[in-house]
């Protein structure tokens, strides 16, 4: 007698349970997440569907994202491409785990486009405004928002930081340690004698308040005690509000736009994109992108400063006239001189190339123009290697 049929929820719990031995309790709640809304909207549109081998891209699939679209309250377009990635991930296991499933139930043109998010720093008024609001407070909660501003850390990290963030570089340079956090990697941020202040105040600050509890890991930055790190973040979040309001600052200001706000002085004050993109943590450059806001102005100071920056130019040689005008009995000087300023062009012209393919084959180019030069040297100076052809 054969065993019975699972069903679809025990078919997806158990492969949840295994799921739970490799990810974070985070990312498993988030593939438990789209489990329970899947399964329900099958259980109250298609009752009949229970099986995977039953499942059909339409209308099973396709009425499912409609749904999605349907949600109330609306669901962004990042939450909707989360919940086909996890839903395609699921179904995509159990595929490979011998279950009967239709091929392409969830293509790459389902996925919604990605919301293309704009810088959103704060002001220099407004960000002048709520530093001195924040230094008026002087309280644990003001100096961390003021720790967030000018290291740029998340405010999950700055909740995480711990005791022994502050680590000395060399004789007269700090950096902050960010433990792992978003993105599971650690990191130092560089900071200035006006960070180390703040840090130094929060540490006498944080005397004050109660001890943690026993059962809370120690060595924390920020106590523990009846203050879990999701209470932390709305006590950080009230704060910032009400500093932000008495400040009188226009936009709406959050923790995460401190970051913003971080990022475009950093890149204002001529802080590399590759260097920023280290110390905001971020493993793609194009997200740090998101984070920079470049005026008009940044534009023209950019401009002036790199037309007056002699050192840094890289000098193009003068053409010799065999290049334009030829001479009226060309030499192998001339020749060899004409080759080689074709071939500083070449280089030139290949380093501001976007196409990785064309600028191999200009590489390929100078290096034969070179190898060229190096025949005409032996032919014009022979005692420096090789003599000249029937000699």
């Amino acid at each position: 007698m054969s065993p019975p049929a699972l069903s679809l929820e025990q078919i997806f719990a158990d492969h949840l349970r295994v799921l739970a031995t490799t990810l974070r309790p985070n990312t498993l709640a988030n593939y438990r997440k789209v489990t329970r809304c899947f399964l329900a909207y099958l259980r109250a549109t298609f009752p009949r569907a229970r099986k995977l081998s039953q499942l059909r891209r339409d209308p099973h699939l396709l009425g499912w994202f409609r749904s999605l679209c349907q949600h109330q309250p609306p669901l962004g377009n990042e939450s909707r491409l989360a919940y086909l990635l996890w839903l395609r991930r699921l179904l995509l296991d159990l595929a490979d785990n011998g279950h009967l499933l239709q091929p392409d139930l969830i293509r790459c043109q389902d996925f919604p486009p990605r919301t293309r998010y704009l810088p959103r720093p704060l002001s220099l008024p407004d960000d002048q405004n709520l530093q001195a609001q924040l230094r008026q407070l002087d309280d644990l909660e003001s100096n961390l928002l003021l720790l967030v501003r000018f290291t740029g850390i998340r405010i999950g990290e700055c909740i995480d930081l711990p005791l022994d963030c502050l680590r000395q570089v060399s004789a007269d340079q700090w950096a902050l340690h960010v433990p792992p956090g978003k993105l599971h990697t650690e990191r130092e941020v560089p900071v200035d004698e006006l960070t180390r202040r703040i840090l130094q105040r929060i540490w006498l600050l944080r005397v004050r308040v109660p001890p943690s509890c026993p059962e809370t890991p120690p060595g924390f930055l920020l106590p523990r005690r009846h203050r879990t790190h999701q209470r932390w973040e709305e006590i950080l979040s009230r704060a910032l509000a009400g500093a932000a309001r008495r400040a009188d600052c226009t936009p709406k200001v959050t923790p995460h736009r401190l970051r913003h706000t971080f990022a475009t002085t950093m890149l204002r004050l001529g802080v590399s994109l590759p260097a920023l993109m280290q110390m905001l943590g971020h493993n793609d450059i194009r997200m740090t992108m998101r984070y920079v806001q470049v005026t008009q102005q940044d534009l023209q100071r950019e401009f002036y400063r790199a037309s007056h920056n002699t050192t840094l130019r890289h000098p193009v040689p003068k053409l010799p006239l065999s290049l334009t005008t030829p001479p009226p009995r060309p030499d192998l000087v001339s020749i060899r001189d004409s080759i080689a300023a074709a071939t500083h062009l070449l280089q030139t012209f290949r380093l501001d190339l976007q196409d990785s393919k064309a600028s191999s084959k200009l590489r390929r180019l100078a290096q034969r123009l070179r190898k060229i030069n190096q025949e005409l040297e032996y032919l014009i100076a022979p005692e420096n290697g090789r003599p000249l052809a029937g000699q």
